[in-house]
């Protein structure tokens, strides 16, 4: 059998291959989700840049907080007449042989010596002239501690104009403490101000921001930072000295009214305090009242000195007596100084929520009445209300603390924050008796 003979050609399998189809909308999905997750990653970076920034600065260059300010406490002054007085009877008293010997010379005057002694002094225009001028040339450099604020609002009209309005407030410098100016004002006319424009008395101007407001007086403090300011101007720049409103005598003082008090920027007025009785009971403080008998507008502001450069009280209108309401009215700066402090700290009040006064000698003797914070009205949905007080309740102790009258309680208030759990105890009337009870007020925030 004849064998089969081999094929010329090898036999072997031939593949094609073709390329897969694009899947258009499968790839176009793997697109979008690329951009998705891009755009989130981008996102997150940034949030986790603009949080952790400040951290981040902070750790690496610590920012360090400006010096407190305070205001020194009250004491116990004397009117100069007195410190005369007791220093002419110290002399006196040292000096036995020196005591007959002025007596004897008559410097204990009888009325009719000083009658004779008055009758032979003689006044003239000249006199009054040199009076004022001296009053006007003591006002001029008073003028330095001054400033005025304009706030500027602005918006657009129907015809697409920009509108700008101004209103305008006294201000005075009560503090520097090396990294800014602290300036305090009546903001109630810079309220709704987009921006607050500054003129010193020497036409420098600058810009200032809000550094904390008092919704109980409408006061504020506004800052100027140091370095945007020239250095010459500084080297002469002064801060108001504080004086006292509870030194003895005030009634009958002489004292220039300065700011606005007539309405319009650097307004000047002179008279002397008239009385000193008039209080403003707000949330948890008690405001003393001066009024003067100088006749000023119904819109004045600005600051009460006295004659030897101490602001004594801070102009308002908001309390004038209904009988005299052309005449000036001021806060009395002893009653500031603590809410004046937190002001130019930016330390937020603590509220509690009660309006108080101090228990009269007639109420206590005649009703028994104990003394302390009497409460005359507890403010709707306030710590105070919720805690259980009632109108009535006579606040004796704060945390521990006794409190005897109205300024007892406002001032250990200035040292309380919100947030703060504080204890205080009250005697509650019941039937014909006062019964004692401890009640917990949580502290929130004044507003």
């Amino acid at each position: 059998m004849a064998e089969k003979e081999p094929s010329s050609q090898s036999d072997f399998m031939i593949e094609k291959i073709k390329e897969r189809p694009i899947n258009k909308t499968k790839l176009f999905r793997r697109t979008v989700i690329t951009i998705a997750m891009a755009v989130i990653f981008g996102l997150v970076a940034c949030f986790t840049f603009f949080a952790l920034e400040p951290v981040l600065s902070n750790w690496m260059n610590p920012k360090e907080e400006p010096p407190q300010v305070y205001f020194p406490e009250e004491t116990e002054e004397k009117p100069p007449e007195e410190m005369l007085s007791d220093n002419n009877t110290a002399e006196s008293s040292s000096d036995p042989s020196q005591e007959s010997s002025e007596n004897s010379e008559g410097l204990v005057l009888e009325e009719e010596q000083i009658q004779e002694i008055l009758s032979e002094v003689s006044l003239d225009l000249s006199n009054y002239d040199q009076l004022y001028t001296a009053l006007a040339e003591y006002a001029q450099s008073l003028q330095k501690t001054l400033v005025t604020l304009t706030g500027i609002s602005s918006r657009v009209d129907w015809f697409n104009d920009i509108d700008e309005s101004e209103n305008r407030s006294s201000g005075v410098i009560i503090a520097n403490n090396t990294r800014e100016l602290l300036i305090l004002t009546d903001f109630t006319p810079l309220e709704k101000a987009q921006r607050i424009n500054v003129t010193f008395y020497n036409g420098v101007e600058t810009t200032a921001e809000l550094k904390r407001k008092d919704s109980t007086t409408k006061l504020a403090v506004v800052s100027i930072p140091l370095q945007v300011l020239p250095r010459d101007f500084l080297e002469n720049l002064e801060v108001a000295k504080t004086g006292s409103s509870t030194v003895r005598n005030l009634i009958g003082k002489p004292v220039i009214a300065m700011g606005s008090p007539m309405g319009t920027s650097n307004s000047v007025g002179y008279g002397v305090v008239t009385s000193a009785s008039g209080q403003v009971s707000e949330a948890d403080v008690n405001y003393t009242l001066l009024q003067t008998d100088i006749a000023g507008s119904p819109a004045a502001d600005g600051v009460l000195f006295d004659l030897q450069g101490n602001i004594v009280g801070i102009i308002t209108n908001d309390h004038s007596n209904t009988g005299m309401q052309n005449l000036i009215t001021a806060y009395g700066i002893s009653d500031l100084k603590k809410r004046m402090e937190k002001l130019s700290n930016d330390i937020p009040f603590a509220y509690a929520g009660i309006r108080v006064t101090s228990v009269p000698l007639g109420a206590h003797e005649a009703l028994n009445v104990p003394y302390g914070a009497y409460v005359r009205e507890v403010i709707m949905d306030s710590p105070a209300m919720k805690a259980g007080i009632r109108q009535g309740d006579v606040v004796v102790q704060l945390e521990g603390v006794d409190v005897k009258n109205v300024s007892d309680y406002a001032s250990l208030m200035n040292y309380q924050k919100p947030g703060d759990s504080i204890v205080l105890k009250i005697m509650r009337q019941a039937q014909e008796e006062y019964k004692e009870m401890d009640l917990q007020v949580i502290l929130e925030e004044l507003k």
